[in-house]
């Protein structure tokens, strides 16, 4: 249990951008261009999407407050023009933390309603640690928020936002451009790494599946997948994401069922043969899993 709090404690710091100004100094923010106009910016924290063209530059994410100014910089070496919108895909800080930031360059921030309702009010976590997350500033807020759907005829595109189940939260969108058939899929799927969910703030792996099920029915070959964490993905790397939290959700299952505790499961190793293909905290998705399958959320 003891190892579980020290790196649930490692990933909320990184989460809240807790860095010191060294470390911001050494980020390097890098350009992917896709096609039709579109690009993946990576840095530090969750991946950004950009669309370039006529009516102006739209981005998806933006990752912490401090790296504004290069993600600025990065995005005038594609284009001149000032981000005209920004959708975020959920609300945690390493996707929404330059918020403010954008807001105040002009910047029309949307997002789903619980991405707003969330960072509106000061929020608890209770079943992963015990914390609060202080409200967002006003600035920093979504001023565009949609239910279900909303869809962007922008730069010669269709940019098709939508609501998904909880998954990695209950605020998350996945983003399609439908002319380019590039999806953002945000942090309900994490390319070769065993993701996190935020069942406080709602997610669920039963969610996580559907949503990658979703997007999978709606791809094709050649379709490319901008991932919450992780390099550009294919189809078959979503499948094989999806694959995997099908394979330890249902071994998770039979372990609730036979009425083991959380600690039990973790110790019987769910994850670990897909662990020659995915990195990162299996034991934190176990135990998210767990709580997804066992109380409900």
């Amino acid at each position: 249990m003891r190892r579980w709090m020290i790196l649930g404690s490692l990933l909320i710091a990184a989460m809240a951008g807790a860095q010191t100004g060294d470390d911001w100094d050494s980020v390097q923010i890098e350009t992917l261009p896709i096609r039709g106009g579109l690009h993946m910016l990576t840095g530090r924290g969750g991946n950004l999407g950009l669309s370039v063209g006529a009516d102006g530059t739209f981005l998806v994410d933006d990752q912490y407050a401090p790296l504004t100014d290069k993600i600025v910089a990065a995005i005038e070496g594609v284009t001149s023009d000032p981000v005209r919108f920004l959708v975020n895909t959920h609300l945690h800080g390493d996707h929404t933390g330059g918020n403010e930031n954008f807001g105040k360059r002009g910047s029309i921030i949307v997002a789903h309603d619980n991405v707003r309702r969330r960072m509106s009010t000061e929020q608890f976590r209770t079943i992963l640690r015990n914390e609060s997350m202080p409200a967002s500033p006003p600035g920093a807020l979504p001023k565009i928020t949609f239910s279900e759907e909303v869809t962007f005829y922008w730069n010669g595109e269709e940019i098709h936002v939508f609501h998904v189940d909880p998954s990695h939260t209950d605020g998350d969108s996945v983003i399609h451009f439908r002319r380019a058939d590039v999806f953002h899929m945000g942090d309900t799927f994490f390319n070769g790494r065993y993701p996190f969910i935020d069942v406080d703030f709602g997610g669920n792996v039963n969610g996580m599946i559907s949503t990658a099920s979703r997007v999978l029915a709606m791809t094709k070959s050649d379709t490319k997948i901008i991932p919450g964490h992780g390099p550009l993905a294919s189809p078959e790397d979503l499948r094989a994401y999806r694959d995997m939290l099908v394979g330890v959700r249902d071994r998770v299952a039979t372990m609730v069922n036979d009425g083991m505790g959380i600690d039990e499961v973790v110790a019987a190793s769910p994850a670990s043969s897909f662990d020659d293909r995915f990195t990162g905290n299996s034991e934190g998705f176990v135990r998210a899993t767990y709580h997804s399958l066992s109380e409900g959320n």
